[in-house]
């Protein structure tokens, strides 16, 4: 035990650093991919993975986004994440915690005062078949527990 003591006390010293963090937490190691489409969305707009996981986000559009985490309310950690992703690039965040990451393309994610996305499209929005115009480019992480 005398020999196990020291060992410890550097091991206790260490976590609250983030040096060394419980390997379960990595154990999952998937990676989810969000896309970026030409419609100015990140599909799919919900993702859920569990703690040591990761999301991938790749730029299929021809203009430049954002992953901005809405810090207000982000839970699972990352905040202050404002990364471009410029066509074709690719950016990844592995979650070490459960919570939620919301996030959002600042460019294109906020509404104008008819309630209509600002960047996307030339009138404010991508029009379908049907009228409507859609939502500002956001999403979510839920980061769920070890499984």
């Amino acid at each position: 035990m005398r020999k196990l003591l020291p060992v410890l006390i550097v091991a206790a010293a260490l976590i609250p650093m983030g040096v060394v963090t419980a390997g379960a937490a990595h154990r999952d190691g998937s990676v989810r991919r969000v896309n970026i489409p030409e419609e100015d969305r990140f599909a799919p707009f919900a993702v859920t993975i569990h703690v040591g996981g990761a999301v991938k986000w790749f730029n299929g559009d021809e203009d430049d986004h954002f992953v901005v985490s809405d810090d207000a309310f982000n839970t699972a950690g990352h905040k202050g994440t404002d990364h471009l992703l410029q066509p074709g690039a690719t950016f990844a965040l592995r979650f070490n915690h459960p919570g939620v990451f919301v996030y959002y393309c600042r460019l294109h994610a906020y509404l104008d005062s008819f309630n209509q996305p600002v960047a996307p499209g030339p009138d404010g929005g991508i029009q379908d078949q049907n009228g409507n115009y859609g939502t500002p480019m956001s999403g979510v992480i839920t980061v769920l527990p070890e499984s």
